[in-house]
């Protein structure tokens, strides 16, 4: 019974960790009141980078961490992202659309960049340096505990959540964080008191980006292996599910990815586990986007953004 635990909770983290760096984002960007439906996107260019430049330095003779291509991922997110931001802040261009583009172009570019660097494939290479299953010291020694929650378990998973409280506590309790949300509630308001409107929106879509690109590399990282066409495959969408469903909270945000990082993880390890094995393979491929829609609909339909979230702000003299 401990195994069969064990091995749900860690392909769960497996599967929620990039889930939960993009949600994050998510809620930075709509706390602003920026709308930002290409989460899509930026994690496909975070997987996208993050692949190519791991494959790129190991050719040269480099062995780094994983979580370096991670940050680079992250810096090409914010690069991304900035496109966004520059459209909905000062070009007032509309929020889903401009996410939409976004979406549009990220897949289409990142296969033809793979198609140039590659000699005309589809794909890279299976990188070397990947995020493997993480044993923590002296927690992995923990009866019971330790054997589910510490050993064989996914480090950038624990990372995130760690990342969801430091998220929680800049947003609640900061300056930063009052700023941040008031321009979300209120930019005339907030406006008025000083607060640069302009400046906090682009530094919540720019943390949207970061993140998202985090997410793309940490996914294209222990997951596929490799970048295609279908590496992110609706991820970013997911994540702006658990995001809504996490009402705008990065705790809440950050749970809801678990949730849905569950239901991805029956596909893979259904087969293992008692009765489920029994239900059809194409019924847990499908699971996680039917169980997104039914949280959405019966738990996320009751969850209110910040009033001000997808308007435009014009400041006036």
């Amino acid at each position: 019974m401990v195994g069969i635990l064990a091995l749900i909770v860690s392909s769960t983290l497996v599967y929620s960790a990039p889930l939960i760096f993009t949600a994050l984002g998510g809620v930075f960007s709509e706390r602003s009141g920026i709308v930002n439906v290409g989460l899509e996107g930026i994690m496909v260019m975070g997987a996208f980078s993050a692949i190519v430049t791991n494959l790129l330095f190991s050719r040269m003779g480099y062995q780094f961490s994983p979580w370096v291509f991670v940050l680079i991922g992250g810096i090409v997110g914010i690069l991304f992202a900035f496109v966004h931001a520059v459209a909905t802040v000062h070009l007032r261009a509309n929020h889903i659309i401009s996410g939409t583009v976004l979406n549009l172009i990220a897949t289409p570019l990142a296969i033809f960049l793979t198609r140039v660097i590659f000699d005309g494939r589809g794909q890279t290479d299976i990188i070397s340096q990947s995020f493997g299953y993480y044993n923590f010291p002296i927690l992995s020694e923990i009866p019971v505990i330790g054997q589910i929650f510490f050993r064989q378990t996914s480090f950038p998973a624990y990372v995130g959540i760690v990342l969801a409280v430091i998220s929680f506590y800049l947003i609640y309790k900061t300056k930063f964080g009052l700023r941040l949300r008031s321009v979300g509630e209120n930019p005339q308001a907030a406006d008025t008191l000083g607060v640069n409107v302009y400046q906090m929106r682009y530094a919540g879509v720019l943390l949207s980006g970061l993140f998202g690109g985090m997410g793309g590399a940490i996914l294209a990282q222990s997951i596929s292996l490799n970048f295609s066409s279908s590496t992110i495959a609706g991820q970013g969408f997911m994540a702006m599910a658990a995001m809504i469903f996490g009402r705008y909270n990065p705790i809440g945000a950050m749970a809801a990815a678990i949730f849905f990082g569950f239901a991805q993880s029956l596909a893979v390890v259904g087969s293992q586990i008692p009765v489920i094995n029994e239900v059809p393979s194409v019924f847990l491929q499908i699971a996680p986007y039917v169980i997104t829609i039914i949280a959405l609909v019966f738990l996320g339909k009751n969850a209110t953004g910040p009033a001000a979230n997808g308007t435009t702000y014009i400041k006036t003299k």
